[in-house]
């Protein structure tokens, strides 16, 4: 069966949802794509919480973890900027975690993290902007 986004209506109630969002691959220079987003995310009232092994201290305010296994409170959504071959081992993490949301920014794709997110129980959202979705359906929180 062929990978299908959810539909509109779910990602907004996702989005509405949202608690703690783990952002996978994000940089501390805020020219990057991933800070960027994340500061959009962090000003629409989100929680976003760091995850960059090759980072430490803070990033927007947050302390960095290393992996999501270090991270010792629920997340919601795991929002990633890692490229599509490094997503299956993001995804196997993401289900250890318990997370509900695995979302690959847009650009980034895989079949193999959406098998194994999706057989662990996590909703998978592939190839959409977190900060393009969350302007056109919720607005300011």
């Amino acid at each position: 069966m062929a990978f299908e986004n959810p539909s509109r209506e779910e990602i907004k109630g996702i989005l509405q949802n949202a608690g703690n969002i783990a952002v996978v691959g994000l940089s501390d220079k805020s020219d990057r794509t991933s800070y960027m987003v994340a500061q959009a995310l962090q000003n629409n009232g989100y929680r976003i919480i760091p995850v960059n092994p090759a980072a430490s201290g803070e990033i927007l305010g947050e302390k960095v973890y290393a992996a999501l296994k270090d991270i010792p409170e629920p997340v919601d959504i795991v929002n990633v900027f890692r490229r599509s071959e490094y997503t299956p081992e993001v995804a196997r993490e993401a289900v250890e975690i318990g997370a509900n949301v695995l979302w690959l920014q847009l650009g980034i794709e895989s079949d193999e993290a959406y098998e194994i997110a999706s057989q662990g129980g996590l909703t998978v959202i592939m190839d959409r902007c977190i900060k393009v979705e969350d302007s056109i359906l919720i607005g300011k929180r």
